[in-house]
């Protein structure tokens, strides 16, 4: 589907497919879901960095949003509805994955910093392509950032700053004042550009710090595993390309440069999703609640 965080979306699909779930239509229930699981997964990958438990994640909202449906009036845009219920779930879930060890920035800057400057791998030697590897370790860094930001900060930044959600969008799906989410993202904004203006080479190049450079290093630490590529295998387009339409622009400065690295990081599809949900369906108790053809 299009980008659900824009100012202005057409829901008349979503609210014909929620009538006709709540008629007994279960094609129409795995549309609606279908349409939005990888925009939660999305969100989630961010909260958490690792791909099982974001996939986790995505099946507990799917659930909540699923068992809810009936309670979905229309007084509300549906997005507000079910984006509400995801971020309200990543912000009170228990700590898995990335954020199972509370991270600093003091403290992530350390760890890369340990990690040798070696050269590439031996391209013979690696299942993937080396410049593909590069890449992933980028990814990875750059969304392992994210978990320096505390929960709110990190869900502000991944719609405000990532998906281009504008002040009124964001701020009705986290029950917020615009203002207030305006300084929530302006804070995540400071904390984490900062940090990367001291450390990161993507963009300041008085920073010794390279992809290249530390991608051996990344795989040795177990960090990247080229057998498992994380993010990479699974780009088909880039956040801004998904998000395309986004309300927030970029203002031409130092900071669009930073921000533009994040909205070019791969927007990922959860791994067999379909077959997931079709398997919940099947489940009596769950059948029997939504009264599914």
């Amino acid at each position: 589907m299009g980008n659900p965080f824009l100012e202005v979306i057409d829901e008349s699909t979503d609210l014909s497919l929620i009538e006709q779930a709540r008629n007994g239509s279960r094609a129409a229930l795995e549309k609606l879901i279908l349409r939005h699981q990888a925009w939660i997964y999305n969100i989630a990958i961010r909260m958490v960095f690792h791909d099982q438990d974001a996939e986790e994640v995505t099946q507990e909202v799917l659930i909540k949003a699923i068992t809810r449906l009936d309670s979905f009036q229309g007084k509300s845009q549906f997005r507000t509805w079910l984006y509400r219920i995801t971020a309200n779930h990543v912000l009170n879930m228990k700590r898995r994955g990335g954020e199972v060890q509370a991270q600093s920035f003091s403290h992530y800057a350390a760890a890369i910093n340990a990690i040798p400057d070696l050269d590439l791998p031996d391209a013979k030697q690696m299942p993937v392509d080396v410049p593909l590897l590069v890449e992933e370790a980028k990814v990875s860094c750059t969304t392992g950032m994210l978990l320096c930001l505390d929960r709110k900060q990190r869900l502000v930044f991944t719609l405000g700053e990532i998906f281009g959600a504008s002040d009124a969008v964001g701020s009705e799906i986290l029950e917020m004042s615009p203002a207030n989410f305006r300084q929530n993202l302006s804070r995540a904004r400071r904390d984490l550009y900062q940090f990367m203006h001291g450390q990161c080479g993507l963009v300041n190049p008085d920073n010794p710090c390279r992809c290249p450079k530390k991608t051996r290093g990344f795989i040795d630490e177990g960090h990247v595993d080229p057998a498992h590529l994380q993010f990479v295998p699974q780009h088909r387009q880039s956040v801004a390309e998904a998000a395309e339409g986004m309300a927030r622009s970029l203002e031409d400065t130092v900071e669009k440069q930073y921000a533009t690295i994040f909205r070019e990081h791969p927007f990922l599809e959860p791994k067999d999703q379909t077959n997931w949900l079709r398997l919940l369906l099947d489940t009596g108790d769950l059948r029997n609640t939504l009264r599914l053809n």
